[in-house]
C-alpha cells in the first residue's frame, strides 16, 4: 500500500442543557458509533450554545463548522453536529480519554444479560505548559462539593498573570473552579471535575486536570465506581470499521506534536495497512485516495469513509445523517 497519508440503536437522555450520547458497544470488527446530525442556528444562539446543548466541545463544533460564525451565526444557518465517533484504540473498559480529541469514553461494566454500552462526553485537557499525562491510572476517590487547594505553581502563575494571590483553600461554591463534583485520579494532583466556566469545555485550558460540563459529570459521577481504570491516550488519527467500510477520523494534533505530524501520518498509514491486512482479504478493500487526502487536509474530527464496503455496493460518502432542532 502507498503512504496515502503523505499526499442505530442509540439512547439519548436529557439532563440540563445537554444530550448525553449512549451507544450499544459495537461488536468485534466494528469501531464506529453514532451518526452525524444537523441543526439550524438562530440569532439567540452562539455556536458554543449549540455545542453545549448537544454535548459537544468548543473546538469540536468549530472544526465541524469552519464557515459558521462562532459568535453571530446567521439565522437558520445549518450547523453540523459531529456526533459520530471512531472508538479510540484502547481497552474497551473503564474510562478512556483521547487528548487531541478532547473526549472521554466510558465503558460501564454490564450487568448480567445487559447490552454493553459506551457513553461519551467532551472534556477540557491540560494546556501545552500543563500537559495531562498519558498512561493508565484509576479513580481513587470521589468527592461532592470539593474544596480546592491550589498548588504553589498555580498560585505563582495566578499572581504573575492576574495580579492577585489565591488563598490556600478555595471552599465549595460558585467561585470554586472544581465545581460540585470531582473524581481523583491515582496521579497525585490530577482530577476529573466539574467547572464554573463551562464554555471552556472542549479546549486546552486546564492545568492538567480533566474538566467536564457540570451536567455531564453530575450524570457520570454516580455511574463510575472508585477503582475504575482510566486510560489517557494521544490519538489524533483514529481508524475503524463500520458495515465493512473503513473510516478515518482526523483531529489536529496537540501543539507540542506539530513537528511530529509527518511521523503521526506515517503511523496512521501503517494502521490503515494493518486494518486491511486483518480482514484476511486485503485485495477486496478499495481505498479512495481523494477521501484520504480530504480527511487529512480538513482535520474536521468527523469520521470519513475511505473505502468501499467489503459487503459490496458501498458508497464512499458518509450517510446524510439526521436533523436535530
Amino acid at each position: 500500500m502507498h503512504r496515502y497519508l503523505l499526499l442505530p440503536l442509540c439512547a439519548l437522555f436529557m439532563a440540563g442543557h445537554s444530550a448525553a450520547a449512549t451507544f450499544p458497544l459495537p461488536p468485534a470488527g466494528s469501531d464506529v458509533v453514532g451518526e452525524i446530525e444537523f441543526t439550524r442556528a438562530s440569532r439567540a444562539d452562539t455556536l458554543l450554545d449549540i455545542a453545549r446543548r448537544h454535548d459537544i466541545g468548543q473546538d469540536e463544533i468549530l472544526l465541524a463548522n469552519p464557515n459558521v460564525d462562532r459568535w453571530l451565526p446567521a439565522e437558520g444557518a445549518p450547523v453540523t453536529l459531529p456526533t459520530r465517533y471512531i472508538l479510540p484504540r484502547a481497552e474497551r473498559t473503564g474510562l478512556v480519554l483521547n487528548l487531541p480529541e478532547m473526549r472521554l469514553y466510558y465503558y460501564p461494566k454490564p450487568l448480567r444479560e445487559q447490552t454493553p454500552l459506551v457513553i461519551t462526553h467532551p472534556v477540557s485537557v491540560g494546556r501545552m505548559d500543563w500537559v495531562t499525562p498519558l498512561g493508565k491510572t484509576t479513580i481513587v476517590a470521589k468527592e461532592r462539593d470539593p474544596s480546592w487547594r491550589p498548588p504553589e505553581s498555580v498560585k505563582e502563575e495566578h499572581a504573575r498573570e492576574q495580579g492577585e494571590i489565591l488563598p490556600d483553600v478555595v471552599p465549595a461554591g460558585p467561585d470554586n473552579p472544581l465545581g460540585r463534583f470531582a473524581m481523583r485520579l491515582g496521579l497525585p494532583g490530577y482530577l476529573i471535575h466539574s467547572t464554573n466556566k463551562p464554555f471552556g469545555v472542549g479546549m486546552r485550558v486546564t492545568h492538567g486536570c480533566i474538566r467536564m460540563y457540570p451536567e455531564d459529570i453530575e450524570r457520570l459521577f454516580d455511574l463510575v465506581p472508585v477503582r475504575t481504570q482510566v486510560q489517557v491516550v494521544n490519538q489524533p488519527i483514529k481508524v475503524g470499521w463500520l458495515d465493512g467500510a473503513l473510516y478515518v477520523e482526523v483531529h489536529p494534533p496537540m501543539d507540542e506534536d506539530q513537528e511530529k505530524y509527518e511521523e503521526i501520518m506515517n503511523a496512521a498509514s501503517d494502521r490503515i495497512t494493518q486494518a486491511i491486512a486483518e480482514t484476511g482479504n486485503p485485495q477486496a478493500v478499495v481505498l479512495s485516495d481523494n477521501a484520504i487526502r480530504a480527511a487529512f487536509a480538513e482535520k474536521s474530527g468527523i469520521p470519513v469513509m475511505i473505502s468501499e464496503s467489503l459487503y459490496g455496493g458501498g458508497s464512499r460518502e458518509a450517510p446524510a445523517g439526521a436533523w436535530r432542532y
